[in-house]
């Protein structure tokens, strides 16, 4: 009995592994690769050791992360270095997520809440203290970006963000309490929303 139950188990297994990579085979080895090509130790310390950001430049050329400055006039400055790397994270995050299984896809749309949250609370606060509308959005993290996210700029009540904006985002969920309930926009309000 238990040879057959064994040999039913092994036949299960192989032939989930056998339509393994019709599914998550290519994205898997897409993985792999961008695994292989973070920085070691001695990238590192070889890092930590120039003089300044041409130095860093010349370094990173010749790594897995290639070119990717290669386009930025001198002198180079380290904001944007941070954008070049936000740019180059997300163009890699969007090419996975595109070629993503179903369940592996919603687990990606799981990690981008997280910026779509912080986005909506960036907005909201600086709607709050009257800054400008593009300098906030010029601010929002690209993977927490979506369709709608200007228009709660215009948005005078969390009732409000919520029928107009939020309602039609991933975020509807778990935002609907928060934002039904608040009466207006406060920074304690704010922060409530957040947590």
């Amino acid at each position: 009995f238990a040879s057959v139950a064994l040999c039913s188990v092994s036949r299960l297994f192989s032939a989930s592994m056998i339509t393994f990579n019709l599914d998550d085979g290519f994205t898997e080895a897409v993985v792999r690769g961008y695994r292989s090509g973070i920085l070691s130790q001695g990238d590192y310390s070889n890092l930590g050791q120039c003089d300044g950001l041409e130095d860093m430049r010349m370094h990173l050329a010749v790594t897995d992360y290639g070119n990717f400055l290669q386009n930025e006039p001198s002198p180079l400055q380290t904001m944007t270095i941070s954008e070049k790397c936000t740019e180059k994270l997300v163009e890699e995050f969007n090419y996975i997520r595109c070629n993503a299984s179903a369940e592996l896809g919603k687990f990606l749309d799981y990690i981008t809440y997280g910026y779509m949250i912080d986005n909506v609370i960036l907005l909201l606060t600086g709607t709050l203290h009257e800054r400008d509308t593009r300098e906030l959005l010029e601010k929002c993290h690209p993977l927490g970006k979506f369709q709608s996210l200007a228009t709660l700029a215009i948005t005078t009540s969390p009732k409000d963000a919520y029928k107009l904006v939020l309602v039609d985002t991933p975020l509807a969920g778990y935002a609907q309490k928060c934002f039904t309930e608040s009466q207006d926009f406060t920074e304690l309000n704010i922060e409530v929303i957040r947590n």
